[in-house]
């Protein structure tokens, strides 16, 4: 495996118009465990299996800097002896550049459409081998393997068993046989993602190599490597196991964090850092999926939706409520910030996974309810509303994100209008709260100036 690794390291850093082709299998935008170690087994099988000349390369579909925040993969790499080094990371590759000189062909592991940013690479997908619900279009040319098993590892192990056993060797059977265990909670039938395909396979991968670490302490060691999210920011938290998905001129991005909610809702200056994260990162909306775990080690699951846009917010979280395939069971629960809605979800088998068919659900619902004028004019003026205190150029005042919210639902004085994001708006001062005579005297300042006509209205 590690001569593997760094001869397709080395392969892409040569590259030249003379190179051979490249056969990437790529992994989601979230390069959880499953994965990264799906992309980098089954291209491991391709380059046993391959015709000579072509080079099989995976690649985890994030930036290099931010693998530090997948710690249980860091830890599952570290278990088996493979060096992060050797590892192609989304920022190191140009898939463009691969596509337009012909040297790309690309395979989908752990899911099965591109996201729209890469759409241009669709003419390149070969195969797909994924184990969520399908949403690709069928095609000749691009043989697809979705299964709703609990690992996409799971298929991944299934499709090397049965055509290149040999290919199975200690160090690949451990990457393997972790992701699994972890993504089934320890082959827990309660947990309510094990499936007999699953079991079957870890079976098999035990049986063929006993000194393989026990179960259950592999588990517990993979389970706490991922809860670890210990001296990470709140942005480092968002993007630790984050799923962005969009329509139109809507992003949103679909967060699991590893905290309850209680305890996320209470880190210092949230609100201002969720504002900001919108920002930087362009989304909408923000929905965060919390997990723990109770004393007896049964999951507990949390929701929260974040927009700065009531309507947003609102529309979202009714989707969410009102779902039933399926229902999340939603119980609302007390949240300090207005544009944060909180909830209890009782049905605790409802993981990303199936929760974001909802979402996208959602998407195309509103994408159709826009679709007539082609834009949100209906609606207001929405784009870029995530950060009500941005000023124009980007900039923000540091705690308008966190004022405003409060006296969109919770004061008599009316709010900044959400198209007013100009430079000395009468009603964007920046106080923490806005008097009724406060107002009242900065009009009867501007009634009594001579020329009114020629005077700036500050974008009102």
């Amino acid at each position: 495996m590690e001569s593997f690794l760094r001869s397709s390291h080395d392969a892409l850093k040569s590259f030249s118009r003379e190179s051979p082709g490249f056969h990437v299998v790529m992994g989601n935008e979230a390069c959880d465990l499953d994965s990264m170690v799906s992309a980098v087994t089954f291209a491991y099988f391709l380059s046993k299996t391959l015709e000579p000349g072509k080079v099989a390369v995976p690649l985890l579909n994030i930036p290099r800097a931010e693998f530090q925040l997948r710690s249980d993969n860091a830890f599952l790499l570290k278990e088996c002896s493979l060096a992060q080094n050797l590892l192609v990371f989304r920022d190191e590759i140009n898939l463009r550049a691969l596509h337009k000189a012909k040297q790309l062909t690309l395979t989908l592991v752990d899911h099965n459409v591109l996201p729209s940013g890469d759409a241009a690479l669709e003419e390149a997908v070969v195969e797909v081998i994924d184990h969520h619900l399908l949403e690709r279009k069928p095609s000749p040319t691009c043989p697809v393997t979705v299964e709703t098993v609990g690992s996409c590892a799971t298929l991944v192990t299934e499709r090397i068993a049965q055509r290149a056993p040999e290919v199975l060797d200690q160090q690949v059977a451990q990457l393997l046989y972790g992701t699994i265990v972890l993504d089934c909670v320890n082959m827990a039938p309660e947990a309510g993602k094990v499936t007999p395909k699953d079991s079957k396979y870890a079976s098999l991968l035990e049986s063929r190599f006993p000194n393989l670490p026990p179960r259950g302490a592999l588990f517990q060691s993979l389970q706490t490597a991922k809860f670890d999210v210990s001296g990470l920011t709140t942005e480092q938290m968002l993007l630790k196991d984050m799923k962005a998905t969009s329509s139109g001129d809507l992003n949103l991005a679909v967060s699991v964090v590893y905290m309850t909610l209680e305890a996320f809702l209470q880190r210092r200056g949230l609100q201002q850092e969720l504002c900001e994260f919108c920002h930087k990162h362009k989304y909408n909306l923000l929905v965060a999926m919390t997990i723990s775990f109770s004393e007896n080690k049964e999951p507990f699951r949390q929701l929260a939706v974040y927009s700065s846009s009531t309507l947003y917010r609102e529309e979202m979280s009714q989707a969410l409520d009102k779902a039933q395939n399926p229902s999340l069971e939603l119980s609302p629960m007390s949240s300090p910030y207005s544009d944060v809605k909180a909830y209890i979800q009782g049905n605790t088998l409802a993981s990303r996974k199936k929760v974001l068919p909802i979402i996208k659900d959602f998407l195309k619902s509103w994408e159709k309810r826009i679709a007539p004028s082609g834009n949100l004019d209906d609606f207001g003026d929405l784009e870029g509303v995530c950060c009500p205190g941005m000023e124009e150029g980007g900039q923000y005042h540091s705690h308008r994100c966190t004022e405003d919210s409060g006296m969109e639902e919770d004061s008599n004085v009316p709010p900044t209008p959400m198209n007013s994001l100009v430079e000395g708006c009468p009603l964007d001062d920046g106080l923490p709260r806005i008097s009724e005579e406060a107002i009242t005297e900065k009009f009867s300042k501007m009634a009594s100036q001579e020329d009114p006509e020629d005077e700036t209205t500050g974008g009102l």
